[in-house]
């Protein structure tokens, strides 16, 4: 995913150009080699018993040593052979240096002198422990989020950085951090980005930074996701009441609204159907008791009028 697909790109941190790509190394099918090698050890073993059974000194001793020599190249030979897994590659190291990495699974055969170290290219999960920050208000609160991964580049993640598991696991928590303080639990007002409100913008933002973050050592990130999004316990109380009071409010700005406009609907259906006239002090008491009826939180206990309509 590129960085520049969502928001800006500031604020990502800048980590350093990697010095080593990956790249196929040298290697063949591991068949052939096996039965080279298989011939070599069996040709070795044949010129070494036949030596033995010579009587003249001079042959005996070369047919001996030629076949330890070709025993002995045969088993070295055969020690290149590498049984490579699906979803694993091996990245092959010439006395220090990089010479390649094998992907293509099977019995392969590579260079004997080389050492190949095993690395995983399947699919990760990572999830982080609850951690405990302060939102951009200040308040503190409580996130942990799980992050799906994949070893990408192989010779970047061997050799840009110590550890991949463990720099993946501490940028992960870096990151989700400096999101986290970034925006607040929830937004006071209805243009700004909140964690609560706004997860799926907020968590592609997380992908956009995560990605910047460990790019460098080629991995590359599948998903993001907030696993756990609470205030801390010690002013969970608090906000709750708040959060109860503003959606309060809301519910009474929904009820007035539509008593508003239900009291309209009736003095204008009052007036086109002329089924009443009324003065400006009577159409003023409807309306109150209309607007008490309509917003009130109990049912109403209306006091019947025996009597004309204005007494």
């Amino acid at each position: 995913m590129p960085a520049t697909s969502t928001g800006t790109t500031d604020d990502l941190p800048q980590m350093p150009t990697p010095q080593v790509r990956e790249f196929p190394a040298h290697n063949i099918g591991g068949g052939l080699a096996l039965l080279l090698g298989l011939v070599g050890l069996a040709l070795g073993v044949v010129l070494i018993v036949a030596g033995s059974a010579l009587a003249a000194t001079g042959a005996k001793v070369a047919l001996i040593l030629a076949g330890i020599v070709i025993a002995i190249a045969a088993f070295v030979a055969m020690c290149g052979l590498n049984t490579v897994a699906p979803g694993e590659a091996r990245v092959v190291q010439l006395f220090g240096r990089y010479r390649g990495t094998i992907r293509t699974d099977g019995l392969r055969w590579v260079n004997p002198l080389t050492s190949r170290s095993k690395i995983s290219t399947r699919v990760r999960n990572h999830e982080t422990a609850v951690l405990k920050v302060n939102d951009a208000y200040g308040n503190p609160i409580e996130l942990a989020a799980v992050v799906v991964w994949k070893v990408e580049d192989t010779a970047q993640a061997m050799f840009e950085v110590d550890d991949f598991l463990e720099f993946v696991s501490t940028q992960t928590e870096a990151a989700v951090r400096h999101i986290a303080i970034e925006y607040p639990y929830d937004a006071h007002d209805e243009e700004g980005l909140s964690l609560r409100g706004n997860a799926e913008e907020i968590t592609e933002k997380l992908a956009v930074e995560l990605h910047a973050r460990v790019e460098a050592a080629g991995v590359h990130i599948i998903e993001s996701r907030f696993t756990h999004l609470a205030y801390a316990p010690e002013i969970a109380s608090a906000m709750l009441q708040r959060q109860q009071a503003g959606a309060v409010v809301a519910a009474r700005r929904q009820i007035v609204d539509g008593a508003v406009g239900m009291v309209e609907a009736a003095l204008v259906r009052i007036q086109e159907q002329d089924i009443v006239e009324l003065d400006a002090e009577r159409k003023a008491a409807m309306v109150s008791n209309l607007m008490v009826v309509l917003c009130g939180d109990r049912a109403a206990q209306p006091v019947l009028n025996t009597g004309t309509l204005y007494q």
